[in-house]
């Protein structure tokens, strides 16, 4: 098996570790609602459920 010849130092070890970069979750606009949501993601309106643009669930309903 393959061992390190040296011990890798903080620096070298964190500058491999810099391209690994967070990125912005991309964002879309409802054509029903207008309200900017995640992709492929449930979202609230006035209390009501919404995915892909239709009604799942209506707080209206429960009451």
């Amino acid at each position: 098996m393959a061992h390190p010849k040296r011990k890798t130092s903080k620096t070298r070890r964190d500058k491999r570790r810099t391209h690994y970069k967070t990125e912005a979750p991309t964002l879309a606009k409802c054509a029903t609602t207008g309200e900017v949501h995640r992709y492929h993601r449930g979202y609230y309106v006035d209390g009501d459920l919404y995915y892909k643009g239709k009604l799942v669930y209506s707080a209206t309903e429960v009451e």
